[in-house]
């Protein structure tokens, strides 16, 4: 159980902050970049919720999400096996991953073909999903540099997640645009 009591400490005003095992890090670092931006995804889908009221089983979808990317954010501070303050590492398992592909697959299925790629907007929970996958991709993007740098671990678990929701926002996206009717298509050339 985490207990807040106090928000600032006074201790990142040197430019460190804490991994989960206590060692500090500059603000900067590749490692706090990473779940920085899983932060900053969560915060997107916090607002896409807003707007998915209509079809509680999307905004289901998105709850779970928001837990699983805590637990992403706590496996990405604890690195090298390193334990939390509860005594015990949180770690993203395969069991999470295999949740979104089900997931994935039970509202693809029901989506419009696509014939064209897809531009970002049609309803607001859409175009929020749309940015949420964006923010993905760049926690990806950061969370795979970081796995490749030497002394630095990630393990399969979170790439393999990170990887699969993006795929499920863009999916998610597309259901709430009334299962891909109202997806907004890129016309090629079109202002030329």
């Amino acid at each position: 159980m985490v207990v807040l009591n106090r928000i600032y400490t006074r201790t990142g005003d040197d430019g460190t902050t804490a991994l989960g095992g206590g060692e500090r890090r500059h603000k900067y670092d590749l490692r706090i970049a990473a779940y920085g931006s899983v932060d900053e995804l969560n915060a997107v889908i916090g607002v896409a919720r807003l707007h998915t009221g209509a079809d509680p089983d999307i905004d289901a979808i998105l709850a779970r999400i928001q837990n699983d990317l805590f637990d992403l954010g706590a496996d990405l501070s604890t690195p090298h096996k390193a334990k939390g303050p509860g005594g015990e590492r949180l770690a993203i398992v395969d069991a999470q991953t295999e949740r979104l592909e089900r997931e994935i697959d039970r509202l693809n299925a029901e989506l419009e073909p696509l014939r064209s790629f897809v531009l970002p907007g049609g309803e607001a929970a859409a175009a929020y999903l749309h940015l949420a996958r964006t923010v993905a991709r760049r926690a990806e993007r950061l969370i795979v540099e970081l796995a490749d740098r030497p002394g630095e671990s990630v393990s399969a678990a979170v790439r393999k997640y990170v990887n699969r929701l993006s795929d499920l926002l863009f999916v998610a996206s597309r259901y709430c645009n009334d299962k891909g009717a109202r997806d907004v298509l890129w016309v090629p050339g079109q202002n030329r």
